[in-house]
């Protein structure tokens, strides 16, 4: 039984680069609340945050950048090449991020939680899951990922790598493991098999629907928002196309792969798919990096249908930000994003080092920020 009273918990873990993250995304997809431990930790040595000072205490201003952040990199190689500097560092920063889980999964509205961290099984979140699920990947899989992926030469790499447990001792005690080696679609059937065996009852994915009624001339034109579901690649490349222009076709194959990194939501009408959006949370961060919408329509009647839905979908997962990226032509709908309460913002104009970090992932050039808070209190202010 979990630690949360009328919680399931699973709890996940894996290596570096075995893809954890991707199988945490897809059980989100199937309804779970996920929480991202290993983020929580980068979170609690910010400016402000409780381990701030305490870092800089045990490892010397020598860690700190110009603008007075910790940096992560000047951090990592002093605790990856000593054992005893990467207790200290634990030591300071894994009891924050256990406050924080735990504020995070009594908050939750959601049944079923997923608390994604690499140290899961040596940490005392293990005896507050239901179950253990291990995602294992083949180590030249690792590599390849490190250095694709994180920009890492092969030696810092397998450094990173060996300064892990082994990839069986974990698998050993799991009660699922999941093989990442392969395509998205095997990863995703592997998790959908474990969630049925754990919730029979359950259809698979679930899919909230909201339904509202848009006045639309003289006529009531009923939209549905709907969460997409991985069967239907085909149809989200299609309208992609179609919305696109002459910009190269996705297949299907492709938004597939994209289901391990992001959410889909659709616009729907009784005459069909109107629009889509892309999206993922992580860190507390809502993040929008693709709005579609047919041509024929109207962008000040039914984009805000999308927007409010993801934003209540992302207040349901405690964000306490949203970040739009749009192109120039949206964003010259000033008067539509300032009723929805929108500003233009640069990634550096962002005062919390987790938002400026989301903000230059998902940048794209040529394209422009939109920033609204969603919530007063952060989850990781100073005790």
């Amino acid at each position: 039984m979990s630690g949360w009273p009328n919680k399931f918990v699973i709890g996940l873990t894996g290596n570096i680069a075995t893809g954890k993250s991707v199988v945490r995304r897809m059980l989100e997809h199937a309804g779970a609340f996920g929480i991202d431990a290993d983020s929580l930790s980068h979170r609690a040595i910010e400016p402000n945050a409780p381990g701030y000072n305490k870092a800089i205490d045990a490892f010397g201003k020598y860690i700190l950048k110009e603008n007075g952040e910790i940096d992560r990199g000047k951090l990592g190689q002093i605790v990856f090449a000593d054992p005893k500097g990467l207790a200290l560092l634990e030591a300071i920063v894994h009891p924050i991020v256990r406050g924080a889980v735990d504020h995070l999964a009594r908050s939750s509205n959601h049944r079923v939680i997923v608390i994604e961290a690499i140290k899961l099984l040596e940490s005392p979140l293990r005896n507050q899951c239901d179950v253990i699920w291990v995602v294992t990947a083949d180590e030249n899989v690792q590599l390849a990922r490190l250095k694709a992926g994180r920009g890492m030469e092969a030696a810092t790499a397998r450094e990173r790598m060996s300064a892990q447990s082994s990839q069986a001792e974990k698998a050993a005690a799991a009660d699922t493991v999941i093989e990442n080696d392969g395509s998205i679609e095997e990863t995703w059937e592997q998790v959908k098999r474990a969630w049925k065996k754990l919730f029979p009852k359950a259809a698979g994915e679930t899919v909230p629907t909201h339904i509202r009624a848009a006045l639309t001339g003289e006529r009531t034109n009923t939209l549905q928002v709907i969460r997409a579901r991985p069967r239907q690649a085909g149809e989200i490349a299609d309208f992609m196309a179609s919305s696109n222009g002459n910009q190269e076709r996705l297949t299907s194959g492709q938004v597939v792969n994209s289901f391990g990194d992001k959410a889909f939501l659709l616009l729907q009408s009784a005459d069909g798919l109107k629009g889509l959006l892309g999206w993922k949370v992580e860190n507390l961060v809502a993040r929008v990096d693709e709005i579609h919408l047919r041509k024929d329509l109207s962008i000040a009647e039914n984009m805000p249908f999308l927007i409010t839905e993801v934003e209540e979908a992302s207040k349901e997962l405690q964000c306490e930000i949203a970040l739009l990226f749009v192109s120039p032509e949206l964003a010259a709908h000033r008067d539509l994003w300032l009723g929805l309460g929108y500003e233009e913002r640069l990634p550096q104009e962002l005062t919390v080092g987790a938002w400026q970090e989301a903000a230059l992932e998902s940048n794209r050039k040529g394209s422009v920020m939109l920033f609204k808070q969603l919530r007063a209190d952060r989850v990781l202010r100073p005790i």
